[in-house]
């Protein structure tokens, strides 16, 4: 069987990305990488959120081997992942206004914390008013999404904003509006998104930037291990047992 060259042409789409966000973000990550440091210096918590596949990458830091063990996921119900009957509900409950500061009132996060907003067109009122609404309570907030959405379509929330307007540090993951990396004669939409293979790796770098700064405080990342290695579960029940108040999945 002869190989496919769509699926080469993707991996050079994603390669391209991966290469740009790396050159042209780096300050950024650094800068989010610090924040959550500090934040897991001062005692407080780290949380992440993102709606529909925009959790994937919000899920990828959350309780696994190789990340912090005080990142938790900050979940609204129906609207992480696609696990929700019919799965076009999620996407109405991310233009439900209100529902995002209920939410994070309803959260045990607040003033100190450091809380991650993932969202790619950061268009909606789910992204965009937890991420006021945080900044008004005291987290510092993180914005990772495609600062493209901003410039090539409309608000569509009643602040009238994007998600970027209401952070303190933005990551640009350089998704075209669309997300779809590839078109082809005979195929009439556009396909092969790589929104989730660039904001995982962008919110991975972010994580070990934040390691990097800890270890430069003389502080020990709190880091988990996979369980699958000898002597992982040990050293996990040792991290969990040290940073139990900051940890909420265990609950």
């Amino acid at each position: 069987m002869s190989e496919s060259k769509l699926s080469g042409q993707f991996f050079d789409a994603a390669i391209g990305l991966l290469r740009r966000v790396r050159d042209e973000e780096s300050a950024a990550i650094a800068a989010a990488g610090a924040a959550i440091a500090d934040t897991v210096a001062a005692g407080g918590r780290i949380f992440a959120f993102g709606a529909g596949h925009s959790s994937l990458a919000a899920q990828d830091i959350v309780y696994r081997a190789g990340g912090f063990a005080l990142a938790n996921l900050l979940a609204v119900p129906g609207a992480v992942g696609v696990d929700v009957m019919p799965a076009t509900l999620g996407s109405a409950l991310e233009r439900v206004d209100g529902l995002a500061t209920a939410a994070l009132d309803s959260s045990p996060a607040g003033a100190g914390d450091v809380l991650v907003i993932i969202s790619l067109s950061g268009r909606n009122s789910l992204p965009v008013e937890m991420a006021a609404h945080a900044r008004a309570l005291g987290l510092k907030v993180i914005g990772v999404t495609s600062v493209a959405y901003a410039t090539e379509t409309t608000a569509r929330n009643p602040l009238g904003s994007f998600l970027k307007d209401h952070c303190d540090i933005v990551l640009d993951n350089k998704i075209a509006v669309g997300d779809a990396e590839l078109t082809a004669p005979g195929i009439e939409a556009p396909f092969a998104p790589a929104s989730t293979v660039v904001t995982s790796a962008l919110m991975q770098a972010m994580m070990a930037a934040a390691a990097e700064e800890l270890v430069d405080r003389g502080i020990e990342p709190p880091l988990l291990r996979s369980a699958n290695v000898d002597g992982g579960a040990d050293w996990n029940r040792r991290v969990m047992t040290e940073y139990s108040d900051r940890i909420f999945y265990r609950h």
